[in-house]
């Protein structure tokens, strides 16, 4: 994807976009008075602020491993994560109040064209900038990225149906159908927001890697194995871009300390030429009981 797309530009470019539609959507409530609409722009400030958080996030996951965090600091990409969604749920509970209060006074100003130009003109921005920035994540393997692009991609949807919420006002003249649209952009971004935290938390938690990521390293493992060599107590878990993993290899008792280390780098190189981003733990033990894997029950 070249040079340009790593994370920290990603970032970067989604703060500056997200500045414009925070501008273009706010004039465009301003000029129509529409609470769907205002809505909209709500969710754009969320979209500023995750922005700036994910490019601290990220410049604060590239930091080297130290002393205080052996492991690194990959985890702070779910930590911005997991804030982006609460400010999405946030946003959603403003809207309600919003929506509810129109409800009783609904009113729309004249200018209705020059709004919905402008949330047409925000929502094609958004959605470039959502694609690009899914690519991004997905490549550069980042929870954060990937996130923000949930997050920017929900926003086009919601502005699709803000817009088509106030055409359908202009056709009927039905003014309460503004207020009904933006508890419907509330309910949405409160299901995309808490599904953002709900990753982010697994993450936190230490989860297993997904199924097909298990499954490429169970065949990169298995691959690279000798007839006489298995393994037991496989353990894996994401920390941002970089995977964990830890394996207890069992090999031939008769083997020197020095050909079972070779035996560890071995499996190391065949994992690292897979999956770049992993990392193996290797605990060596030989094949004779009670060190060649779990026990089993006894009669």
């Amino acid at each position: 994807m070249g040079p340009f797309s790593t994370p920290a530009n990603a970032a970067r470019v989604s703060v500056a976009a997200g500045f414009a539609v925070l501008v273009a959507k706010t004039l465009a409530w301003r000029l129509t008075g529409s609470v769907a609409l205002l809505s909209d722009a709500l969710e754009s400030i969320v979209n500023v602020v995750a922005a700036l958080l994910v490019a601290w996030a990220l410049a604060f996951a590239k930091q080297p491993a130290d002393e205080e965090h052996p492991w690194g600091h990959g985890k702070a990409e779910y930590f911005s994560a997991g804030v982006e969604g609460t400010l999405v749920v946030l946003a959603a509970c403003a809207i309600v109040r919003e929506a509810i209060a129109a409800l009783r006074a609904p009113s729309l100003h004249s200018d209705l064209t020059g709004g919905l130009a402008l949330s047409v003109a925000a929502s094609v921005v958004n959605l470039a900038l959502g694609l690009w920035l899914r690519r991004v994540g997905k490549t550069q393997a980042s929870p954060a990225i990937l996130a923000d692009s949930t997050h920017i991609l929900a926003d086009v949807m919601t502005t699709a149906g803000v817009v088509l919420g106030l055409l359908l006002v202009r056709v009927s003249g039905l003014v309460w159908i503004d207020s009904i649209v933006a508890l419907a952009v509330a309910a949405h971004l409160l299901h995309e927001g808490l599904k953002v935290v709900r990753s982010s938390a697994s993450a936190l938690l230490d989860e297993s890697v997904d199924a097909n990521e298990l499954a490429l390293l169970r065949r990169t493992l298995d691959g690279a194995l000798l007839a006489t060599e298995s393994y037991h107590d496989l353990r894996t878990r994401g920390s941002g871009a970089r995977i964990f993993v830890e394996i207890h290899l069992v090999v031939r008792s008769d083997l020197s300390v020095l050909e079972a280390h070779d035996r560890c780098d071995a499996l190391e190189a065949a994992l690292e030429d897979r999956m770049p981003r992993a990392e193996l733990t290797v605990h060596v033990e030989p094949d004779v009981a009670p060190h060649s894997g779990p026990r089993l029950p006894t009669k």
